[in-house]
């Protein structure tokens, strides 16, 4: 049952093999704590590429660097350590710092830098202020503003002006903003050490029961083996096959950056768009048809299961036919086939079969908590089961009653973070099973807008109230931003910390430090910039998140006039998702070499046009070696592709983007983007 939603069958699935782990967990993670030192250049990485990030961001708009997974302050500083470590310890063994400390400093980077983007802190501090700043007489925003309470956003008029405009003397107002920001500062730690708890309950189960590949996880582990031996530079930094990769990679990159500044210069170029050749009804109802081509996709996408890579583009084209046939019989429905809304439904359905499959561990991780057996062990996890389910319940339910005091339903604000927390739990399955390296592969939005279209506002509204309804809409910063990928860290860190012998405890800890570091940096950059520049849309300054919000208010108001009606064409498509979703799930009950993945089904309706070239790529590749070469082969190639995906990280995420961030502006003629 553990290996439904993994390996089919040896002969179908030729899933990666594992990254190279220390020693095995019972030992691992009980070799070593943490360092101070490590910590104090975790925070100071950490400060330093808030400034980066500022840059590149939020003032010049030019490359979304916390978008990428992970992101590129983390590479950076993975890179820079690695490199500097060992040139140091030959001056004095104190400068160094050992792989666990590094991996440490990596994960923590990773998180707090996180916090900074454009889908968490910045999409927060854009939203909250929307109703006092862009009230009108004619948009109803003034009798909204009366539903949030006190301690949700400054009070001071002129303090949410000067955040829209410029303060002449450009300096933050923080005793306006403090009560905010220890509210929500609250909120989120309160999500964040549920989800932490979700975490550790399904550790094991996933990393060893059911033996997950941690994609993702091979470039950290790779480039940092062999620290500890005292040479200049590991095995796969030394690798041929791993530089070939990366020239690709900045090749490619070289090849389209020129390509920006000069048309005549001849350029690979980001995808190919099969548009040109269905542009008639009803074949142009196949379209989004774009065969995307991005490196560190196909670099971790080597590391996948042939069988995912066959079910993401199989199940891609299947959602293009779908539209295309109702093309044919004449429906022309906007926004069929509705791939998101069918998302949700998928996500709640393999969100259930998580924990379906998870449930004699679950049961059992239960039972240790309540000291009722000792097996299976905490031992050696990042919190003891009993911890871990005390930071579940409590957590959510801080969360609950944060929200209920807000305003919101006490039944809306039960079903909207349990469903946060369902999809946040499918995300991570993604990131340690399919290693998808996109920070938005989730159907975002859809947490919000299901309760909508499935319940309509009428049902909202008589269950809540017009107070309810206002905290909700702005509560869809949970759904519309990126917070579910946050757990993927989550998940990766603790088998991490598996693999190099962190102590997990001692990890914990570090990854609250980073949560909580990583909001106040964030809020530091954002306030810092909009203050002095302002965020009302100025150039590239707009606040990212205001226009969503914006959306969502002058709905909510428009709702005096009239409510409408549930969306049944909508909840049909997201019951259909679920049903999919489920079915698939069936079959490889019964025919455990059925080639068709479950998880690839929520991956499509969620992200699918953007993924699909990709895997189909990976797929042709990896399967022609396996049959040619075999395994010995395939692994001898993997240097190479993580190689692509590490010189796309560093060729157009950190070198071209620190180019064109603080750089003339001549050097923005390329985007970067990574979402």
């Amino acid at each position: 049952m553990a290996q439904l939603l993994t390996e089919g069958a040896p002969a179908v699935t030729q899933a990666a093999p594992k990254p190279t782990c220390a020693a095995n967990h019972t030992t691992a993670s009980l070799v070593g704590g943490l360092s101070l030192r490590a910590a104090l250049i975790a925070l100071a990485f950490t400060i330093v590429a808030s400034y980066w990030i500022e840059q590149a961001e939020v003032i010049t708009l030019f490359c979304q660097i916390t978008e990428s997974v992970p992101g590129i302050p983390a590479v950076a500083v993975l890179v820079l350590l690695v490199a500097a470590v060992p040139v140091l310890r030959k001056f004095s063994p104190r400068l160094g710092l050992d792989r666990r400390d590094t991996i440490a400093v990596y994960i923590f980077v990773a998180i707090a830098t996180s916090m900074a983007g454009c889908g968490i802190a910045r999409f927060w501090i854009n939203t909250i202020p929307v109703l006092q700043y862009f009230a009108q007489p004619d948009n109803d925003y003034v009798r909204l503003q009366q539903y949030f309470p006190r301690w949700w956003v400054p009070q001071d008029a002129e303090v949410i002006r000067q955040l829209y405009e410029g303060s002449p003397a450009g300096k933050i107002p923080w005793g306006a903003w403090a009560v905010p920001l220890l509210a929500w500062g609250g909120l989120y730690l309160a999500i964040w050490l549920a989800l932490m708890g979700i975490s550790v309950l399904f550790h094991r189960q996933w990393a060893d029961k059911e033996r997950l590949t941690y994609p993702l996880l091979y470039l950290p582990l790779e480039m940092t083996e062999g620290m500890d031996s005292g040479g200049l530079a590991g095995k796969f930094l030394r690798d041929k096959l791993m530089w070939i990769g990366f020239a690709a990679a900045f090749l490619y990159n070289l090849t389209n950056i020129l390509n920006a500044y000069n048309p005549g210069i001849a350029c690979i170029g980001k995808y190919y768009d099969f548009g040109r050749f269905f542009t008639d009804r009803p074949w142009s109802a196949l379209l989004p048809l774009t065969l995307h081509y991005r490196p560190e996709m196909i670099g971790f996408g080597y590391l996948v299961s042939t069988e995912v890579a066959l079910s993401v583009w199989v199940m891609h084209l299947a959602l293009r036919l779908e539209n295309f046939a109702a093309a044919l019989m004449g429906y022309d429905i906007p926004g069929f086939p509705f791939a998101q809304e069918q998302g949700i439904g998928a996500y709640i359905a393999l969100g259930l079969v998580l924990i379906w499959v998870a449930r004699g561990h679950l049961k059992g991780a239960f039972r240790n908590a309540l000291g009722l057996s000792r097996e299976p062990s905490d031992a050696g996890e990042g919190l003891s089961y009993r911890g871990a389910l005390a930071a579940l319940l409590l957590g959510f339910i801080a969360t609950v009653v944060w929200a209920v005091v807000a305003g919101l339903a006490p039944w809306l604000a039960i079903a909207y973070f349990g469903l946060i927390l369902l999809v946040a739990l499918v995300y991570s399955r993604m990131r340690a099973e399919a290693g998808v390296p996109l920070i938005w592969m989730f159907p975002f939005y859809q947490q919000n807008k299901v309760f909508k279209y499935v319940l309509g506002p009428k049902f909202l509204y008589e269950h809540g109230g017009y107070r309810s309804l206002t905290v909700f809409a702005t509560l869809m910063i949970f759904s519309r931003g990126y917070f579910p990928s946050l757990q993927g860290y989550q998940v990766e860190g603790y088998r991490l910390g598996d693999c190099v012998g962190l102590r997990l405890r001692s990890l914990s800890r570090l990854m609250v430090l980073a949560l909580a570091v990583g909001f106040f940096v964030a809020a530091w950059v954002h306030l810092r910039s909009y203050y002095e520049y302002g965020a009302g849309g100025i150039g590239a300054l707009e606040g990212w998140g205001s226009g969503l919000a914006r959306a969502e208010f002058t709905e909510l108001a428009g709702y005096e006039k009239g409510f409408p009606p549930p969306d049944r064409a909508r909840t049909a498509a997201s019951a259909v998702g679920f049903a999919v979703a489920a079915i698939l799930f069936a079959v490889r009950t019964v025919y455990l070499r059925f080639p068709l993945h479950p998880l690839a089904w929520g991956m499509v309706t969620a992200y699918g046009d953007l993924i699909w070239g990709s895997f189909l790529i990976v797929w042709v590749i990896k399967s022609a070696i396996l049959k040619l070469g075999g395994m010995r082969t395939y692994r001898a190639l993997i240097p190479l592709f993580i190689g692509l995906a590490l010189g796309h990280f560093f060729t157009a995420g950190v070198v071209y983007s620190l180019v064109g961030s603080f750089g003339p502006e001549y050097f923005r003629r390329y985007g970067v983007w990574f979402g």
